[in-house]
């Protein structure tokens, strides 16, 4: 498949034009901030404000040089092993929010060139994509969907499933559908119910014919996303150890070679499931560190990967898996 096609066109407000044309003059041609100020007509400490709030925002991104070309050569390693399109992979982080928003800010620039008109986009949720809102641009889009992949969790904290999806599709002037649903239900009959009586069909049929699948991948472990929650007890985790389960992809619990581990939270969880994913025209993973290299590469196997968006931890344990 080819590569989507992406174009650096970016729509500005007059406020972060302003912003914009204060970071180029003091990061790109070198004058002081008293000399920004002077030439945009506002305070030092306004300046000072805005190339802050630039730097939040993601619309400026700092990046050192050593190194970089280390990511390329990953990248390129990762699109020759795994048959990919496109790797990118970014410098590594310490911990795991520091992953997270540095593959996120990634992926927002990689979904800001490559999202077209007429297009439906299917979408996960977790600590990853709520990250790569910081540095999403996109230009408006026609006749654009973005459908949730996903039920969603009564306490939301750091990452808001519904908040993505709907943030997502209003930067683009896109069309929204919402899982609304909790992520875990009570036993597979009402999971049936659900969908067959509450209008959810219509979003699987949506799922069904994805122009491009935007999931992450959580591992098995305290710190991943789908845990987090406290929506699973430590004794399903453990069950879901002793079955083999090696990660998440949008809570579809995987094994080692992709396959759906054999335990009743497969059939409780409120997602679309993984095949039907597999099916996108273009499928995005983006996700980092080097302990979800396992639960990456079982993903891959089940839905498919044309653009991976990674670190070098996680990109160096795959293609140790590769060799």
């Amino acid at each position: 498949m080819a590569k989507l096609l992406r174009s650096a066109q970016q729509v500005l407000s007059d406020t972060s034009s302003l912003r914009l044309r204060a970071a180029w003059l003091y990061y790109n041609q070198g004058l002081t901030q008293k000399d920004v100020a002077e030439k945009l007509g506002v305070s030092r400490t306004t300046i000072i404000r805005m190339l802050d709030e630039a730097v939040k925002r993601g619309e400026v991104q700092i990046w050192i040089n050593e190194g970089i070309q280390e990511c390329i050569e990953l990248g390129l390693q990762l699109e020759a092993a795994f048959g990919l399109d496109e790797a990118i992979v970014v410098p590594g982080a310490d911990d795991v929010e520091g992953t997270a928003k540095a593959v996120g800010l990634a992926l927002g620039q990689f979904l800001s060139d490559a999202i077209p008109d007429d297009c439906t986009i299917g979408v996960g949720w977790g600590r990853t994509l709520t990250a790569s809102l910081a540095s999403f641009r996109p230009v408006r889009r026609e006749r654009v969907r973005v459908v949730s992949l996903l039920g969603g969790v009564l306490e939301a904290h750091q990452v808001n499933p519904i908040e993505f999806s709907w943030r997502l599709a209003s930067q683009i002037g896109a069309e929204c559908y919402l899982f609304l649903s909790p992520l875990l239900v009570d036993s597979k009959e009402t999971k049936r119910h659900l969908i067959e009586r509450c209008g959810l069909d219509r979003l699987y049929r949506l799922a069904e014919d994805l122009d491009i699948a935007v999931i992450s991948v959580g591992d098995i472990s305290a710190s991943a996303t789908s845990l987090s929650q406290t929506l699973i007890s430590p004794q399903e985790l453990q069950e879901l150890v002793e079955v083999g389960c090696v990660g998440d992809a949008i809570c579809n619990f995987l094994d080692a070679e992709g396959r759906s581990v054999p335990h009743a939270l497969n059939d409780r969880v409120m997602s679309v499931d993984l095949d039907k994913v597999s099916k996108a025209r273009h499928v995005v993973l983006a996700t980092g560190g080097a302990k979800r290299a396992v639960a990456i590469h079982a993903t891959m196997k089940r839905v498919g990967c044309h653009t991976l968006i990674t670190d070098e931890a996680a990109a160096k344990a795959l293609l140790a898996m590769a060799r």
